[in-house]
């Protein structure tokens, strides 16, 4: 296995979900543990990192929509979910020695700081990890979406999507034991075949800066290290 890091500066996605561990919701001690060494383990490379994490295992903007609350209130309640996660990986990224910073889209100064591009960067250049909560700060914008965009504003070479799956298949291979695993695909097919990695938004955005996309499995030990070492893993998607 490849030890040196194929990239100087990353943003990783983590799905709300994947915070849950075996639980029904919430976050998961073990897990948010666990997730913390997968970091560090990027992190001790000298590996740039930013993080977006979704907030689907505390609240879900689309979801609570379809029961009533009106979507624009859901969706901000949905980026209040994903700054509490944000700020629990913070804290188990902080006693791990790693040096930390939440930058919220919405502003809350007391627990985080303003989204700025320039001083997140800076975070980056001096080894600090950098957690960027509330989403775009905007509804009808997924927490996908927002990865891309701050993937792109800090000039990160490119997005990392750890998920509960091991990558992208051309159907779901939970319900459909014959799924096909996708081992390198194009945004265009992925478009074409409405093959849902990510919404469309966060698809189009990213193709239209071509920025890589590697989307992976977070449950294997060591999976965020190997792909930042360039190794195989997951599918990769590409302009």
């Amino acid at each position: 296995m490849n030890h040196s890091p194929q990239y100087k500066r990353v943003l990783l996605k983590l799905s709300g979900e994947a915070l849950m561990g075996d639980q029904e919701f919430g976050i998961s001690p073990e897990t948010i543990q666990y997730v913390a060494d997968e970091v560090l383990s990027v992190h001790s490379l000298g590996v740039q990192l930013g993080i977006v994490v979704g907030g689907g295992n505390i609240f879900r903007g689309v979801a609570a929509s379809s029961y009533g609350i009106e979507r624009v209130s859901a969706d901000h309640m949905g980026m209040l979910a994903t700054v509490i996660n944000s700020l629990a990986l913070q804290d188990a990224l902080e006693k791990k020695g790693i040096q930390t910073r939440v930058q919220s889209a919405i502003s809350m100064k007391n627990i985080a700081e303003p989204y700025i591009r320039r001083r997140a960067i800076l975070h980056l250049e001096k080894g600090r990890v950098v957690i960027f909560a509330a989403g775009t700060g905007n509804p009808y914008f997924t927490t996908d979406t927002a990865a891309v965009l701050r993937a792109q504003e800090i000039n990160a070479q490119i997005l990392f999507k750890a998920t509960k799956v091991d990558g992208l298949y051309d159907s779901d291979p939970v319900t459909n034991k014959n799924a096909e695993f996708i081992a390198e695909t194009n945004y265009k097919d992925v478009i074409n075949r409405q093959l849902h990695v990510m919404d469309m938004t966060a698809i189009s955005l990213a193709m239209d800066n071509n920025l890589p996309l590697t989307i992976f499995s977070l449950k294997k030990k060591g999976n965020i290290k190997s792909v930042v070492c360039g190794e195989k893993i997951g599918t990769r998607i590409t302009r």
